[in-house]
């Protein structure tokens, strides 16, 4: 078996045959978000604090944000406090209405002003202009929060009368396209945003509901009254909707939705409903996590597309980059078999496993990576601080699951087939440096970054004929061993199939080519 190297320019030698690689929401406001950011690249570590968007920030987006007053619908009178974000422009922008939950409210604690949501920046990334109105005894809305008891479908009502009001005083801005409406909200929002099209309000043309539905203290049979509301409002409602809940929300069980949405679409509302199935430890906050953008944001373009509303991303930029899938590279817990770090980026992805979710972890092919967690865009966040050194990065790990994906083979990265012997050690890779007259110049500088699963790898210096090629000026030195540098594969005793590890070359100014090694031994 021949060695991949034996020259001073680490050209392949013949027999060498390389292998193709593969190819490559909720209310942030008030959420405790932790960030940390550090690059290491071989053996020098980076903090890129000041070069990196901080966790909380918003998307790389003129929001246009004010905040004005508009004088609620229902008595007694009162003013609610309204954001408006909208894209860059004097519009008309078609209107999106985004309704927030109430979670934590009570009379003695009015909640924060909603801001800064995922769903809000989604509507602005398709060219809406997007209002959040604090409901009355909310924030500095005036007004005391409403009590029905089990009459659910009238709490319902009489919020949606205060985002009718709302809808109604836009129409006077020349920015806002009030002929198309989309009301959306989650879960005590997405409640009220229901009972908005039992309103039949002109030019609502169509509802978002995420996990939606109301608890009120007053109201001992809860359960039962959502489901008798739900029925309540689809008989009143003829615009569609599309409702999302999970598998594992904490507040409205699969039972409870799935008992209110049929009892919505038997009464004669039109709806679609999607399950977004298990989300961390609590599906109703599904609308805060990355890793959904891809399920939700899409079917709402399809939504969109059916009512004759805008749907194309026509802002890039405005929403948070989606987490990729999971693969079956390996488990997030093996250390081990994160492929190409050194021995501090191990030590960095052992953190990364106690950093708390949203969190992300990139690697370079020359054993460098980067750890992000928290805020709006970790994903964006960690690839902007690994691109901005120079590194080729690949996303390793997000979350609790591992979505890594080879790179594909580069300039900087090379990848081999080898056939080892069983219960012997072959060289897999010699390397020399030679003057003229043969005799060494310099040492190569190689370090593992990816250990064998069956066997054991070594690095040592060893005297080897070389095997440069015919028209090199040292393919003289051919005729007698020399000193260099060679890798050495052993398989564990017995052992027959297939390995495979990861070695680096590091040159003088840092790494410079990673070597991926696949091995069959028999």
């Amino acid at each position: 078996m021949h060695p991949l190297r034996t020259n001073n320019d680490y050209s392949m030698a013949p027999k060498a045959q390389p292998k193709a690689g593969l190819p490559p929401g909720g209310i942030f406001v008030g959420l405790l978000l932790i960030a940390w950011l550090m690059l290491v690249m071989g053996q020098l570590a980076y903090a890129a604090a000041d070069e990196t968007p901080g966790p909380d920030a918003p998307p790389n987006a003129s929001l246009n944000e004010q905040v004005i007053r508009i004088p609620g619908e229902e008595p007694p009178a009162v003013t609610l406090q309204v954001t408006i974000l909208h894209p860059n422009g004097n519009g008309p922008f078609p209107l999106a209405i985004m309704n927030h939950g109430a979670t934590g409210a009570s009379m003695g604690h009015r909640g924060e002003r909603y801001r800064l949501t995922n769903a809000a920046f989604y509507f602005l990334s398709r060219g809406y202009a997007v209002v959040l109105p604090m409901m009355r005894g909310f924030s500095t809305s005036g007004g005391e929060i409403y009590h029905f008891g089990c009459d659910l479908a009238a709490t319902g009502t009489a919020y949606a009368k205060d985002i009718r009001a709302v809808i109604r005083y836009l129409g006077n801005d020349p920015r806002f396209d009030t002929r198309r409406v989309i009301v959306a909200g989650q879960s005590f929002g997405g409640w009220n945003t229901l009972a908005v099209g039992a309103l039949r309000i002109p030019n609502v043309v169509g509802l978002v509901n995420f996990n939606g539905g109301i608890r009120s203290s007053d109201c001992k049979a809860g359960d039962a009254s959502l489901v008798a509301a739900a029925g309540d409002l689809g008989a009143r409602t003829k615009i569609p909707s599309i409702w999302f809940y999970g598998e594992n929300d904490e507040l409205f069980p699969v039972p409870v939705w799935r008992a209110m949405y049929d009892r919505y679409t038997r009464s004669g509302g039109h709806a679609e409903l999607v399950d977004v199935g298990v989300v961390m430890k609590n599906s109703h906050n599904f609308l805060a996590y990355p890793e959904v953008l891809p399920l939700w944001t899409s079917r709402i373009d399809n939504f969109l597309a059916g009512i004759g509303m805008p749907y194309a991303d026509v802002n890039p930029g405005d929403m948070p980059l989606p987490f990729p899938p999971a693969t079956q590279f390996a488990a997030v817990t093996d250390v081990a078999a994160v492929p190409y770090l050194s021995d501090n980026g191990r030590v960095l992805y052992r953190k990364f496993l106690d950093l708390p979710f949203p969190r992300v972890f990139l690697i370079t092919a020359t054993g460098g990576a980067a750890s992000v967690n928290g805020g709006f865009d970790p994903l964006g966040r960690a690839l902007t601080a690994c691109q901005r050194s120079g590194a080729r990065c690949g996303v390793y790990a997000v979350d609790d699951h591992v979505v890594w994906k080879p790179f594909p083979t580069g300039p900087r990265e090379r990848a081999y087939n080898v056939t080892a012997k069983a219960d012997q050690t072959t060289t897999v890779d010699f390397s020399s440096r030679l003057n003229p007259d043969c005799s060494p110049k310099a040492f190569a500088k190689f370090r593992i970054v990816q250990p064998p699963t069956h066997g054991r790898v070594d690095i040592g210096q060893k005297d080897d004929f070389p095997k440069f090629p015919a028209n090199s000026p040292f393919a003289v030195c051919n005729k007698n061993p020399v000193h260099g540098v060679a890798v050495t594969y052993t398989p564990a005793q017995g052992f027959t199939g297939e390995d495979v590890f990861i070695f680096a070359e590091d040159g003088a100014t840092g790494p410079t080519t990673a070597l991926k090694i696949s091995l069959t031994v028999k």
